[in-house]
Protein backbone atom coordinates (compact mmCIF):
# COMPACT_ATOMS: atom_id res chain seq x y z
CA UNK A 1 0.00 0.00 0.00
CA UNK A 2 1.56 3.45 -0.91
CA UNK A 3 1.81 6.17 1.94
CA UNK A 4 -0.40 9.06 0.30
CA UNK A 5 -0.35 12.72 1.32
CA UNK A 6 -3.80 13.72 3.67
CA UNK A 7 -5.28 15.81 1.09
CA UNK A 8 -4.46 14.20 -2.62
CA UNK A 9 -5.78 14.98 -5.84
CA UNK A 10 -9.93 14.64 -6.05
CA UNK A 11 -12.31 14.98 -9.45
CA UNK A 12 -16.28 15.94 -8.29
CA UNK A 13 -18.40 13.55 -10.63
CA UNK A 14 -21.50 12.63 -9.18
CA UNK A 15 -22.98 9.26 -10.24
CA UNK A 16 -26.27 10.05 -12.24
CA UNK A 17 -28.67 8.28 -9.78
CA UNK A 18 -27.19 10.24 -6.91
CA UNK A 19 -26.85 13.41 -8.74
CA UNK A 20 -30.10 15.07 -7.68
CA UNK A 21 -28.73 14.33 -4.19
CA UNK A 22 -25.48 16.23 -3.81
CA UNK A 23 -27.37 19.53 -4.96
CA UNK A 24 -25.01 22.41 -5.24
CA UNK A 25 -21.56 20.02 -5.67
CA UNK A 26 -19.59 23.17 -5.89
CA UNK A 27 -21.19 24.56 -2.71
CA UNK A 28 -20.97 21.59 -0.77
CA UNK A 29 -17.02 20.84 -1.60
CA UNK A 30 -16.50 24.73 -0.45
CA UNK A 31 -17.95 23.95 2.46
CA UNK A 32 -16.38 21.03 3.36
CA UNK A 33 -12.63 22.04 2.20
CA UNK A 34 -13.18 25.88 3.58
CA UNK A 35 -9.35 26.41 1.81
CA UNK A 36 -10.28 25.08 -1.64
CA UNK A 37 -9.59 27.22 -4.68
CA UNK A 38 -11.46 27.82 -7.75
CA UNK A 39 -9.36 27.25 -10.59
CA UNK A 40 -9.07 29.93 -13.11
CA UNK A 41 -11.61 28.68 -15.56
CA UNK A 42 -14.12 27.79 -13.22
CA UNK A 43 -14.37 24.22 -13.76
CA UNK A 44 -13.23 22.96 -10.94
CA UNK A 45 -11.13 23.55 -7.41
CA UNK A 46 -7.59 23.20 -6.26
CA UNK A 47 -7.12 22.12 -2.39
CA UNK A 48 -3.48 21.79 -2.40
CA UNK A 49 -0.35 21.32 -5.79
CA UNK A 50 -1.41 17.93 -6.66
CA UNK A 51 -5.32 18.03 -6.06
CA UNK A 52 -8.73 19.36 -8.20
CA UNK A 53 -12.04 18.63 -7.90
CA UNK A 54 -13.74 18.98 -11.60
CA UNK A 55 -17.29 19.80 -11.47
CA UNK A 56 -18.30 16.92 -14.20
CA UNK A 57 -21.79 14.49 -14.17
CA UNK A 58 -20.68 10.79 -14.04
CA UNK A 59 -19.64 9.92 -17.53
CA UNK A 60 -19.00 6.01 -17.20
CA UNK A 61 -15.04 6.68 -17.82
CA UNK A 62 -14.30 8.52 -14.75
CA UNK A 63 -15.06 7.04 -11.72
CA UNK A 64 -13.09 8.97 -9.53
CA UNK A 65 -16.05 11.99 -8.65
CA UNK A 66 -17.86 12.47 -5.96
CA UNK A 67 -21.01 10.75 -5.00
CA UNK A 68 -23.41 11.62 -2.49
CA UNK A 69 -26.65 9.73 -1.15
CA UNK A 70 -29.39 10.62 1.32
CA UNK A 71 -29.19 8.25 4.20
CA UNK A 72 -32.91 6.75 4.50
CA UNK A 73 -32.15 5.48 8.07
CA UNK A 74 -31.23 9.22 9.32
CA UNK A 75 -33.11 10.94 6.48
CA UNK A 76 -32.15 14.68 7.77
CA UNK A 77 -28.08 13.48 6.59
CA UNK A 78 -26.54 13.29 3.65
CA UNK A 79 -23.84 10.88 2.69
CA UNK A 80 -20.70 11.52 0.31
CA UNK A 81 -17.67 9.96 -0.90
CA UNK A 82 -14.96 12.87 -1.99
CA UNK A 83 -11.62 10.76 -4.01
CA UNK A 84 -9.10 12.34 -2.78
CA UNK A 85 -6.64 11.57 -6.08
CA UNK A 86 -3.29 12.05 -6.17
CA UNK A 87 -1.96 13.21 -9.60
CA UNK A 88 1.64 13.60 -8.97
CA UNK A 89 1.70 10.10 -8.73
CA UNK A 90 -1.23 8.54 -10.93
CA UNK A 91 -1.00 7.97 -15.01
CA UNK A 92 -3.26 6.00 -17.43
CA UNK A 93 -1.74 3.01 -15.95
CA UNK A 94 -2.52 3.30 -12.31
CA UNK A 95 -4.23 5.88 -9.59
CA UNK A 96 -2.53 6.82 -6.46
CA UNK A 97 -5.56 8.35 -3.98
CA UNK A 98 -7.61 8.31 -0.79
CA UNK A 99 -11.42 8.70 -0.17
CA UNK A 100 -13.07 11.08 2.58
CA UNK A 101 -16.38 10.21 3.96
CA UNK A 102 -18.70 12.53 5.31
CA UNK A 103 -21.85 12.78 6.61
CA UNK A 104 -23.48 16.08 6.41
CA UNK A 105 -26.74 17.80 7.43
CA UNK A 106 -28.90 18.41 4.50
CA UNK A 107 -30.55 21.76 5.80
CA UNK A 108 -27.10 23.41 6.97
CA UNK A 109 -25.00 21.96 4.71
CA UNK A 110 -22.35 21.69 7.75
CA UNK A 111 -20.01 18.18 7.95
CA UNK A 112 -21.18 16.24 11.38
CA UNK A 113 -18.56 13.09 10.79
CA UNK A 114 -15.72 12.62 8.65
CA UNK A 115 -13.42 10.06 8.17
CA UNK A 116 -10.65 9.48 5.97
CA UNK A 117 -9.26 6.12 3.90
CA UNK A 118 -6.07 5.57 2.97
CA UNK A 119 -5.75 3.71 0.18
CA UNK A 120 -9.16 2.91 -1.30
CA UNK A 121 -8.95 4.80 -4.56
CA UNK A 122 -5.52 3.54 -5.49
CA UNK A 123 -5.44 0.85 -8.25
CA UNK A 124 -3.89 -0.50 -11.10
CA UNK A 125 -4.17 -3.20 -13.79
CA UNK A 126 -7.86 -4.42 -11.88
CA UNK A 127 -9.45 -0.92 -12.29
CA UNK A 128 -11.62 1.29 -10.18
CA UNK A 129 -14.75 1.77 -12.07
CA UNK A 130 -17.41 3.16 -9.90
CA UNK A 131 -18.33 3.49 -6.29
CA UNK A 132 -21.64 3.93 -4.49
CA UNK A 133 -23.26 4.07 -1.38
CA UNK A 134 -25.12 1.13 0.39
CA UNK A 135 -27.81 2.31 2.51
CA UNK A 136 -29.44 -1.00 2.97
CA UNK A 137 -31.22 -1.42 6.92
CA UNK A 138 -27.89 -2.21 8.49
CA UNK A 139 -28.96 -1.86 12.08
CA UNK A 140 -26.12 -2.83 14.22
CA UNK A 141 -27.58 -2.10 17.61
CA UNK A 142 -30.95 -0.36 18.69
CA UNK A 143 -28.88 2.81 18.50
CA UNK A 144 -26.48 2.59 15.74
CA UNK A 145 -27.13 2.34 12.40
CA UNK A 146 -24.47 1.51 9.74
CA UNK A 147 -24.11 2.54 5.84
CA UNK A 148 -22.09 0.97 3.35
CA UNK A 149 -19.69 1.91 0.65
CA UNK A 150 -19.35 -0.37 -2.45
CA UNK A 151 -16.07 -0.28 -4.92
CA UNK A 152 -16.67 -1.99 -7.99
CA UNK A 153 -13.20 -2.40 -9.89
CA UNK A 154 -11.77 -4.52 -12.95
CA UNK A 155 -9.60 -5.58 -15.91
CA UNK A 156 -9.72 -4.97 -19.35
CA UNK A 157 -7.91 -8.56 -20.05
CA UNK A 158 -10.29 -10.91 -22.66
CA UNK A 159 -8.39 -14.27 -21.82
CA UNK A 160 -8.46 -13.62 -17.78
CA UNK A 161 -11.33 -11.49 -16.82
CA UNK A 162 -11.48 -10.22 -13.39
CA UNK A 163 -14.06 -8.21 -11.46
CA UNK A 164 -15.17 -7.81 -8.07
CA UNK A 165 -17.54 -5.33 -5.86
CA UNK A 166 -16.22 -4.51 -2.49
CA UNK A 167 -18.17 -3.53 0.65
CA UNK A 168 -17.46 -1.43 3.88
CA UNK A 169 -19.69 -0.97 6.52
CA UNK A 170 -19.40 2.19 8.60
CA UNK A 171 -21.55 2.95 11.93
CA UNK A 172 -22.02 5.91 13.49
CA UNK A 173 -22.32 5.49 16.85
CA UNK A 174 -21.67 8.15 19.73
CA UNK A 175 -21.74 11.15 17.28
CA UNK A 176 -17.97 8.92 15.64
CA UNK A 177 -17.78 7.22 12.47
CA UNK A 178 -16.01 4.31 12.59
CA UNK A 179 -15.39 1.36 9.92
CA UNK A 180 -16.73 -1.85 11.44
CA UNK A 181 -16.35 -4.46 8.06
CA UNK A 182 -13.51 -4.00 5.88
CA UNK A 183 -13.52 -5.28 2.25
CA UNK A 184 -15.75 -8.03 2.37
CA UNK A 185 -16.23 -9.19 -1.51
CA UNK A 186 -19.93 -9.21 -2.61
CA UNK A 187 -19.36 -10.12 -5.67
CA UNK A 188 -16.96 -11.57 -7.86
CA UNK A 189 -15.94 -13.27 -11.64
CA UNK A 190 -12.97 -14.21 -13.17
CA UNK A 191 -11.36 -16.97 -15.12
CA UNK A 192 -9.24 -17.72 -17.79
CA UNK A 193 -10.58 -18.28 -21.90
CA UNK A 194 -9.51 -18.60 -25.26
CA UNK A 195 -11.23 -14.86 -25.85
CA UNK A 196 -13.74 -16.97 -28.57
CA UNK A 197 -15.64 -19.54 -26.63
CA UNK A 198 -14.15 -22.19 -24.50
CA UNK A 199 -12.90 -21.33 -20.92
CA UNK A 200 -13.47 -22.01 -17.32
CA UNK A 201 -14.49 -19.53 -15.20
CA UNK A 202 -15.95 -18.83 -11.54
CA UNK A 203 -18.35 -16.37 -10.20
CA UNK A 204 -19.71 -15.65 -6.38
CA UNK A 205 -22.62 -13.61 -4.68
CA UNK A 206 -22.86 -12.40 -1.23
CA UNK A 207 -25.81 -10.93 0.32
CA UNK A 208 -25.77 -9.90 4.18
CA UNK A 209 -28.68 -9.61 6.57
CA UNK A 210 -28.73 -8.84 10.55
CA UNK A 211 -28.96 -11.76 13.14
CA UNK A 212 -30.59 -11.59 16.37
CA UNK A 213 -27.55 -12.64 18.42
CA UNK A 214 -25.35 -10.15 19.63
CA UNK A 215 -21.12 -9.82 20.62
CA UNK A 216 -19.78 -6.77 22.16
CA UNK A 217 -23.22 -5.07 21.85
CA UNK A 218 -23.24 -4.98 18.02
CA UNK A 219 -26.12 -8.20 15.98
CA UNK A 220 -24.00 -10.83 14.27
CA UNK A 221 -23.77 -10.80 10.55
CA UNK A 222 -25.20 -13.53 8.71
CA UNK A 223 -23.48 -14.05 5.14
CA UNK A 224 -24.89 -16.12 2.60
CA UNK A 225 -22.30 -16.65 -0.14
CA UNK A 226 -23.37 -18.71 -3.92
CA UNK A 227 -20.05 -19.94 -5.86
CA UNK A 228 -21.01 -20.73 -9.30
CA UNK A 229 -18.76 -21.88 -12.13
CA UNK A 230 -19.10 -22.36 -16.11
CA UNK A 231 -16.86 -24.06 -18.87
CA UNK A 232 -17.91 -22.97 -21.75
CA UNK A 233 -17.32 -24.98 -25.78
CA UNK A 234 -17.68 -24.59 -28.91
CA UNK A 235 -20.12 -27.55 -29.83
CA UNK A 236 -20.03 -29.67 -33.14
CA UNK A 237 -22.39 -26.81 -35.12
CA UNK A 238 -19.46 -23.87 -34.16
CA UNK A 239 -21.94 -22.81 -31.43
CA UNK A 240 -20.27 -21.62 -28.00
CA UNK A 241 -22.34 -23.68 -25.02
CA UNK A 242 -22.38 -22.79 -21.89
CA UNK A 243 -21.37 -26.04 -19.18
CA UNK A 244 -22.89 -24.58 -15.68
CA UNK A 245 -21.03 -27.19 -13.26
CA UNK A 246 -23.49 -27.22 -9.60
CA UNK A 247 -23.56 -24.39 -7.62
CA UNK A 248 -22.24 -24.30 -4.13
CA UNK A 249 -23.94 -22.46 -1.52
CA UNK A 250 -21.97 -21.30 2.15
CA UNK A 251 -22.99 -19.55 4.73
CA UNK A 252 -21.05 -17.54 8.06
CA UNK A 253 -21.33 -15.36 10.48
CA UNK A 254 -19.56 -12.40 11.52
CA UNK A 255 -19.26 -11.69 14.94
CA UNK A 256 -18.48 -8.06 15.64
CA UNK A 257 -14.80 -8.23 18.19
CA UNK A 258 -15.00 -4.74 19.69
CA UNK A 259 -13.18 -2.95 16.82
CA UNK A 260 -14.50 -5.34 13.78
CA UNK A 261 -16.34 -7.86 12.11
CA UNK A 262 -13.97 -10.58 11.12
CA UNK A 263 -14.70 -12.86 8.08
CA UNK A 264 -12.78 -15.85 6.39
CA UNK A 265 -9.94 -14.77 4.65
CA UNK A 266 -11.47 -16.28 1.05
CA UNK A 267 -13.68 -13.03 1.19
CA UNK A 268 -11.25 -10.41 1.67
CA UNK A 269 -11.53 -7.41 -1.05
CA UNK A 270 -8.07 -6.86 -3.59
CA UNK A 271 -5.92 -4.52 -1.68
CA UNK A 272 -3.13 -2.83 -3.73
CA UNK A 273 0.16 -3.68 -3.92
Amino acid sequence: MHRLPRLAAASLSPASAAADDCGDSAALVQQAYPKAQKSADGASFTLEPHTSIAQTLWDGDAPFGVVCKIWPAHDDLLLVAVPLIDSSQSSDDGHFGDVELLVVDRKTRQVRQRLLQPGLMTDDAVGIREIDFDTGRYRLAPDVSAFGLRIDMANHSQPNPYSETDLRLYALDGGALRLVLDGIIVAGFGGEGDTNCAGSFQSNRVSLAMSPARHHGYHDITVFERLDTDNPSVDKNGECQSHPGRSMKRTYRLRYDGRRYQFPAGLKALEPE
